[in-house]
């Protein structure tokens, strides 16, 4: 019984330090995985925790590193991961070799043949690739960006359909000033030939933590939908940063409307109007409150 416990304990201890490390802010896994392994005390439960947790962690926030070169920065995300610590940099046609616990890139090999996308999508690609990086230098100033291929990349001409994915991610920490901030977009673009028409499908996030003298999170997501013709890679390329130009901005527009709103609407809203009683307290007579009249009693200010 006993050894099923410490088995139960340590388990449900992993399974504590790895939520932690999962709903830690944007950039901030390092500072909480440094106080958890204190906490813990325990080695092998943090390895374990941090292993299952970094990961998801790393891929989830679209964290961003640089190669070992400094020749450029590869995302990592669920869509350019070849293998369990490999992700693709698309644009060098690099294959960056990741340690997800230290969050840095340790090495890097060319890419092979058979993992990059055939010329015909290549030719989208690098098309929306470049009109992404174009838009991402306007709107973000440390706003990195990739373009993916998920399915189709070996279509070598016209007449069957693929799916490209855009990844955006800008962050901006200030652990000094007690707050940080990250913008996470995900766009799928499907190419479909036989309707010619292309489906966009835009997932936003924006998170913010705010933590001098108290703690205060932001947690922000929206979904959207849109679509346009099929064209030429260029044009096609154009056609979707315009899209996702547009709702970007939309959506940042709303946010900056809704919280400046706040204090006139939910902050209002969430401070009771009337007490449980549903009655207002009757300042103008208190006497009929017996607590009044004990005050009185007791401080011998009876009338």
């Amino acid at each position: 019984m006993a050894e099923e416990d410490w088995e139960f304990n340590e388990k449900r201890k992993r399974e504590i330090a790895k939520w932690f490390l999962l709903n830690s802010p944007a950039g901030e896994i390092q500072y909480i995985a440094k106080d958890l392994r204190s906490v813990l005390n325990d080695e092998k439960v943090y390895n374990e925790a941090a292993l299952e947790a970094f990961p998801l962690y790393n891929k989830s926030h679209f964290i961003c590193l640089e190669l070992p070169d400094r020749s450029g920065e590869v995302l990592v995300t669920s869509y350019n991961e070849l293998d369990e610590n490999e992700f693709l940099d698309p644009r060098t046609a690099q294959v960056a070799i990741v340690d997800h616990v230290k969050q840095v890139c340790t090495d890097m090999r060319p890419t092979a043949d058979e993992e990059l996308s055939s010329p015909y999508i290549e030719e989208f690609r690098c098309a929306l690739d470049a009109e992404i990086l174009k838009y991402v230098a306007e709107a973000y100033p440390k706003g990195i960006c990739s373009v993916c291929c998920v399915k189709g990349k070996d279509v070598e001409g016209p007449g069957s359909n693929f799916e490209l994915v855009v990844v955006i991610s800008a962050v901006r920490n200030s652990p000094q000033n007690f707050c940080n901030g990250s913008w996470r977009s995900l766009w799928n673009i499907e190419f479909k030939e036989d309707v010619q028409m292309l489906e966009v499908r835009g997932e936003l996030q924006v998170g913010a933590h705010y933590f001098e003298e108290g703690n205060v999170q932001l947690d922000a997501k929206h979904e959207c939908k849109d679509a346009t013709i099929f064209q030429a890679p260029d044009d096609c390329a154009i056609s979707i940063a315009n899209i996702i130009r547009h709702h970007e901005s939309q959506y940042l527009e709303s946010l900056e409307a809704s919280y400046s709103n706040l204090p006139d609407t939910t902050f209002k809203d969430l401070r009771r109007k009337l007490p449980v009683t549903r009655t207002l307290f009757p300042w103008h007579n208190t006497l009929q409150f017996s607590l009044t009249r004990d005050i009185q009693k007791e401080l011998g200010i009876d009338k």
